[in-house]
């Protein structure tokens, strides 16, 4: 994860003066990336000052314009620190040479008519030469051909063992009568995490790392934003759902004490 260099005065990070100003306004991290159109795990990366996602300085400082305007507060000395920390460059992203590739790729091969004409004829005349010689009383050709059939015997399978018994729902999460709880886990890999409760109060963001889990608990309702959900498992009231997606999907999901279902 690349972080840039720390500001060298008492000022707080890029990151971390955007997050500030979000929460001071009243706002989730769903309602900035709803009003910026920037994705709500590129949110939660600038907020920990990881600009790695945005694809570039150009990306960067454009994000940074958007989400400043978005949480009230002026963008440009944000954007002048982000270029002080950042060594100032700016790498221009090639878009010209796409549309000259797209521009000069060759059409798609005709089809050769000469060839699929031949093969027809060719058809034609093998099914004339085995129609007359079958009329002409020769021997079946059939019957020469016929394969010989060796009788086999299969042999039984063998049983298979006796499954092993599936781990209670106490086993795998507590679930106290009339709340909602979710834990998650990273089992074969890391993915940055958001929970909130029914009241819209944080509960956490960040990075779960492989092997580690979190168990979130509320008495009506858990919103969760998971950026990978191939890397993390569900489960839900006791309830085991597996896999939150398929890898690298970004999902939403939402959670009550009548669940499990996805939100």
């Amino acid at each position: 994860m690349s972080l840039g260099n720390p500001p060298s005065d008492d000022r707080p990070s890029v990151g971390r003066a955007l997050a500030q100003a979000r929460l001071a306004a009243g706002l989730t991290v769903d309602e900035v990336s709803s009003t910026t159109r920037v994705r709500a795990p590129i949110v939660l990366a600038i907020e920990q000052d990881d600009f790695s996602r945005c694809g570039g300085d150009v990306y960067a400082r454009g994000h940074i314009r958007n989400l400043a305007r978005a949480v009230g507060i002026d963008p440009e000395p944000l954007v002048q620190q982000y270029a002080d920390e950042h060594g100032g460059a700016t790498t221009q992203v090639p878009v010209a040479p796409l549309y000259e590739a797209e521009r000069i790729r060759p059409d798609r091969r005709r089809p050769n008519w000469t060839a699929a004409m031949v093969a027809a004829i060719v058809a034609v005349v093998g099914f004339v030469g085995f129609t007359a010689f079958n009329g002409s009383g020769g021997n079946s050709p059939s019957a020469a051909a016929k394969p010989s059939v060796t009788a086999t015997t299969a042999k039984p399978s063998p049983k298979p063992a006796d499954p092993k018994p599936e781990p209670s729902n106490s086993a795998i999460a507590a679930a106290p009568v009339g709340k909602v709880t979710v834990k998650l886990t990273a089992d074969v890999g890391k993915s940055w995490i958001q929970a909130t409760d029914s009241t819209g109060k944080p509960l956490f963001a960040g990075n779960l790392e492989k092997g580690d889990a979190k168990t979130f608990t509320d008495d009506k309702k858990i919103k969760l934003v998971i950026g990978d959900a191939g890397a993390i498992k569900l489960f839900v009231n006791g309830k085991d759902l597996g896999p939150a997606g398929t890898d690298g999907q970004v999902v939403r999901l939402t959670f009550t004490p009548g669940d499990p279902q996805a939100g």
